[in-house]
């Protein structure tokens, strides 16, 4: 049996946008679906942002159409009338209303994607829909992406769950990530979705960094139709409960307000959503290593957040990390330039892995050099200064990294 949700189609494919691969995607459910979105803080978001802000106030969409290669982003008036004329020319050919689909386009920024292509990819929507073909979608959204992102399950309750995500680049949210979209047969209230929403993201695409550079487009959105006939609810306790935990994972069967489905079916989002949130990160441009840093013992979350960005976006950190070389002043330089979260160099423990580092210890070197070798490494710093803990995934800098971002443009 199938793991996508009922009741929606998934298309994918060239619309020559700049070259012959998959450029344009749509998603459409068989009718309006509850939604919640969540999209980029960047002072200067994309046109189909700003469209995607004013129709998600509604909380229904029944469609999302996305085209990469160009971003739209930064190309003026022009720019926001096609973000509209998008949405417009898909909801004719689909047969929706306009205001019901979120558009997003990707890639480079400054140009105004080519307007006749995106025309007739838009009036082509209906007839490209045939099957629930995620994958492909998946494919039409990427740009340097190097894999192809989707998760998907089937949860006892009976309900569906199907999660595309690109990123590869320009990674370091303060709200979502990148591009993700969510569909599920379940029956949710956009309220319960929108507070959903924000706790996953938290606690996965939050939590992520290639580059410590936020996109202009950064766009996090889920559709439920509601035609599992399995519903789903997410009070404010419960959203609460995850904003107040000191823990970077809270046991989800200690949140008030969850019945069992709701806890199996946010168990269930949170597992696939910090999946592709990895696998953005191990899929980072040039990226060789996947880091996770563990911040513990910290005063609370601010504090323990504010440190595990600083080690994750150090540039002397990635590097050390894509060589091998188990340079720990560089990661007590990380910790003490957070300069409004002082720490007393004799509280502070660093662990490679499992193994706790002896200062000055150089008999530790080998076997600290051979952890480093591994394609996934875990840094945990203990700060001994509370309980609070959190958690951010990131990569190493390596030279592809600047090649690809040398000549992204040409």
């Amino acid at each position: 049996m199938s793991n996508f949700p009922r009741g929606f189609l998934a298309a994918g494919w060239n619309a020559g946008i700049k070259d012959n691969t998959l450029d344009f995607g749509v998603v459409l459910s068989e009718r309006p679906a509850s939604a919640a979105a969540i999209f980029t803080r960047n002072n200067f978001p994309g046109n189909p942002v700003i469209v995607g802000r004013e129709h998600i106030k509604g909380g229904v969409l029944q469609a999302v159409v996305v085209n990469s290669k160009n971003s739209n982003v930064g190309t003026g008036p022009a720019g926001l009338q096609l973000a509209r004329d998008m949405c417009t020319l898909s909801a004719a050919s689909l047969g929706i209303k306009p205001e019901h689909v979120l558009p997003s386009s990707t890639g480079v920024i400054g140009r105004l994607p080519l307007r006749d292509k995106i025309e007739k990819a838009c009036g082509e929507a209906r007839s490209r829909l045939k099957t629930a073909d995620f994958e492909t979608f998946a494919d039409a959204i990427r740009t340097t992406d190097k894999t192809v992102k989707t998760a998907s399950a089937s949860l006892n309750s009976g309900a569906r769950i199907v999660i595309t995500a690109k990123g590869a680049g320009m990674i370091e949210p303060n709200m979502a990530t990148m591009l993700v979209y969510a569909f599920t047969d379940a029956e949710i209230a956009s309220a319960d979705l929108d507070r959903m929403l924000r706790v996953v993201a938290d606690r996965s695409f939050n939590r992520i960094t290639v580059d410590s550079d936020t996109s202009t487009s950064d766009t996090f959105a889920i559709l439920a139709n509601g035609l599992s006939g399995v519903s789903i609810s997410f009070p404010e306790s419960a959203s609460d409960a995850f904003k107040n935990s000191s823990v970077f994972m809270p046991d989800v069967a200690t949140v008030p307000g969850l019945d069992e489905n709701a806890r199996e079916f946010v168990t269930e989002f949170l597992a696939l959503s910090q999946a592709l949130a990895r696998a953005i990160v191990q899929d980072g441009e040039g990226s060789t290593k996947i880091l996770e840093v563990r911040i513990t013992e910290a005063r609370d979350k601010t504090q323990a957040l504010k440190i595990a960005r600083s080690i994750a976006n150090s540039p002397l950190i990635k590097t050390a990390l894509h060589g091998g070389d188990p340079n720990w002043g560089r990661i007590l330089m990380a910790v003490g330039k957070v300069f409004d979260e002082p720490v007393p160099f004799e509280q502070l423990k660093i662990y490679f892995g499992e193994t706790l580092l002896r200062y000055g210890d150089s008999s530790q070197l080998p076997e600290l050099e051979k952890y480093l070798k591994q394609s996934s490494v875990v840094l945990r710093i203990s700060l001994g200064a509370g309980q609070a803990e959190e958690k951010i995934w990131g990569c190493d800098l390596s030279r592809e990294y600047i090649s690809i971002n040398a000549d992204y443009t040409t």
